[in-house]
């Protein structure tokens, strides 16, 4: 492959680590700690991430606990999470909070199903994008006679393949994704 196409198959690879991130935050009926991740608590005034503070495990399949070093942050942490509209009410035995995942209702699932697809499409739009700019960049090289006709439809040609091959993994995570959403 060109090097010249590195800098945009990086851009590429990025946009789907992004869209891996996101769908590990979308609740599937199942316990899942990085529900979490992006979450917050108020640690003597400074916003801290929860796996700084407390310890987080899945004791069972619908439950995640979290285990605060200092007992103080119980009520910071139950005021975080009601406050990150998760949709998840938490509880606490004045040691550890817990959080229990109800089943997810047909409704609910569908919905799920539709945000992650909507958010793959978004991803397959930032592929686009980078292919344009791709494009446009060799298009000016050609322009300034840096490269020749020849190549630039040498480098179109590989940043297509490229464009497909990351289409073709957004489409693969989608599916996955919203197979798991489904599945009871």
């Amino acid at each position: 492959m060109d090097e010249r196409l590195l800098e945009f198959e990086e851009k590429m690879e990025k946009t789907i680590d992004t869209l891996t991130s996101d769908f590990s935050t979308i609740r599937a009926g199942r316990a899942n700690p990085h529900i979490l991740d992006k979450l917050k608590v108020d640690y003597y005034g400074t916003p801290t991430p929860f796996q700084q503070v407390a310890n987080i495990s899945v004791p069972e399949a619908r439950i995640i606990q979290i285990q605060p070093w200092e007992s103080s942050l119980i009520k910071e942490i139950e005021k975080a999470i009601v406050n990150s509209n998760l949709g998840l009410t938490p509880s606490n035995d004045g040691k550890v909070v817990r959080l229990i995942f109800p089943e997810l209702t047909e409704e609910r699932r569908k919905e799920l199903a539709k945000d992650v697809k909507k958010k793959g499409e978004n991803a397959k739009v930032a592929i686009r994008n980078v292919r344009r700019d791709a494009n446009d960049l060799f298009k000016k090289q050609n322009k300034a006679n840096e490269i020749s006709d020849d190549e630039v439809k040498i480098i179109e040609d590989e940043v297509q393949k490229l464009t497909d091959k990351y289409v073709n993994a957004v489409d693969k995570a989608v599916e996955d994704k919203t197979k798991e959403i489904l599945t009871v």
